[in-house]
């Protein structure tokens, strides 16, 4: 009894050690913290919950997203790594290229260039889907998941198992009532590309504002926002409920509809 004892209280501190090892804050300042979660992977949390990823291989470094007002962010991520750094963008709005300025050449997919601010002056590197980084031991891969936005990309680590999803899956909210507007059939194509990538190589999905949620969700989320899209569609969905957050965002009257973790923000009369 006592040696079973034991051993439970030493898979016990294994775990707390491994928890604590590998969801570490490294840096804060009164804009943002920055924790690891992953091996060679942080997450960067704003003060207002946008969210930033760090990805680092044995030659190149990748940062995804640019937040909001995070003052001189170019010397913060370079507390984290020295190593040259591809800027990746997963799409345009400001909550997620709010401090491009700070860097010389970012990454996006063209079709957001429609949102992207005006006031950049660096260079634009167009990515598309299939395109791969290699970071060293360490590849990014770019998927293609428009719907919340024209140029909406995904970021997937195949070897790893994870996908940095931006805000093309939402973070238990997706809006898709934003302009330009794109029909439900292609936030369903979206999902299934990612249903079909959970199916295969990938297992854990970091969103776009990870300090609402604090964990990476799995294929069950997908699932139920494919099937949420699709209820929309053919006239079987949940009760919809006025979106009063937020609800003078592109949109009159946007509603909202949930099914377990899964919520889809949409305009009713845009649908098709």
């Amino acid at each position: 009894m006592i040696a079973k004892s034991n051993l439970f209280l030493t898979v016990l501190l294994f775990i707390l050690l491994w928890n604590s090892a590998s969801s570490q804050e490294v840096f804060k300042n009164n804009d943002l913290s920055i924790t690891k979660l992953e091996k060679d992977m942080w997450v960067v949390e704003t003060s207002d919950k946008t969210t930033m990823y760090i990805i680092e291989g044995t030659q190149k470094a990748m940062l995804i997203d640019t937040g909001t007002k995070c003052e001189k962010l170019d010397e913060v991520i370079r507390t984290i790594t020295k190593k040259p750094l591809y800027v990746v963008l997963t799409h345009a709005h400001s909550d997620h290229a709010g401090n491009i300025k700070y860097f010389k050449e970012i990454y996006l997919h063209p079709a957001d260039t429609v949102l992207l601010s005006k006031s950049y002056k660096g260079k634009l590197n167009f990515v598309k889907d299939g395109d791969v980084f290699d970071l060293g031991e360490k590849k990014i891969e770019v998927v293609y998941t428009p719907a919340h936005t024209p140029g909406s990309i995904i970021l997937i680590d195949r070897k790893a198992g994870i996908c940095y999803s931006g805000d093309s899956f939402g973070s238990g909210q997706v809006w898709l009532q934003l302009k330009p507007l794109a029909p439900m059939q292609t936030y369903i194509e979206s999902c299934k590309k990612m249903e079909k990538l959970m199916d295969s190589e990938i297992t854990k999905i970091y969103c776009g504002h990870y300090p609402y949620v604090k964990k990476a969700y799995d294929k069950s989320y997908i699932t139920d926002m494919q099937t949420l899209a699709e209820s929309l569609l053919n006239g079987t969905a949940p009760k919809a409920t006025p979106h009063t957050q937020q609800a003078s965002i592109n949109g009159k009257n946007p509603m909202m509809v949930t099914k377990g973790e899964a919520t889809i923000v949409f305009d009713p009369e845009h649908l098709k």
